[in-house]
């Protein structure tokens, strides 16, 4: 009886289990106040790396020897605070990269504040050489004073070295040379003369009967006695 008596009160003095309402409320008790400390946790570390980079940046503007910083990639919350120091401090920052992982930030002295020609250099991945920069702008402004020069005096004409139309045109005037210009034709062993006058229209008979003809007149000038002389 006693041991019953003992069990019994053992029994009574347990809690009930928890219904499965109570369960539900105490998981979600514990994910609240576990977000609490991450977000306590993270609001630490941005303090923390905030003040960080104002002791960089402070460190910066007292180093007269620098004109600008580059720091290692970081994410996009560390990257807005750094670019809210560098605002506060009086100084100019940009963000470069291609992806998020790489993506870093460089602050600049607002004396030494970067061209657009630098800034481009940056964001194609490159250095960014002063002394190959300047070359580059006197090779660009030398083509850009050619093609203007080129441009003023326009396309270049190839002029023969003997113009009959200029030549002559003080003599028989301009259209008349002009004309005479298109009816000639180079000829190498005789100069210049008529396409037409080179071209023998007439027949062989023609020809031969011209030939024959000039020759008995000169004959007939030959045997012909020479007239008496005059007496004075």
């Amino acid at each position: 009886m006693a041991e019953l008596d003992l069990l019994g009160s053992i029994l009574r003095s347990m809690e009930p289990p928890p219904a499965m309402g109570d369960r539900e409320a105490r998981r979600a008790r514990e994910q609240k106040a576990q977000l609490k400390k991450l977000q306590e946790q993270e609001k630490r570390q941005k303090v923390e790396f905030r003040k960080r980079m104002e002791e960089v940046v402070s460190g910066f503007i007292q180093d007269s020897s620098q004109t600008k910083k580059k720091f290692q990639p970081m994410n996009k919350v560390e990257r807005s605070i750094l670019h809210d120091v560098v605002e506060v401090a009086g100084l100019t920052s940009f963000s470069f990269g291609e992806d998020e992982d790489s993506r870093y930030v460089m602050m600049f002295k607002k004396e030494f504040a970067p061209s657009d020609e630098e800034l481009e250099t940056y964001r194609r991945g490159e250095e960014w050489d002063p002394q190959q920069a300047q070359e580059k702008r006197r090779l660009k402004e030398l083509a850009q004073k050619q093609a203007e020069e080129e441009a003023r005096r326009g396309p270049t004409v190839v002029n023969p070295h003997t113009d009959y139309k200029d030549k002559y045109s003080h003599l028989i005037g301009k259209v008349a040379a002009k004309d005479a210009a298109h009816a000639m034709e180079a000829n190498k062993a005789y100069g210049c003369v008529p396409v037409a006058n080179k071209r023998d229209t007439r027949s062989i008979e023609e020809a031969m009967n011209e030939i024959r003809a000039k020759k008995r007149q000169r004959q007939s000038e030959e045997e012909s006695p020479a007239p008496p002389a005059k007496s004075s």
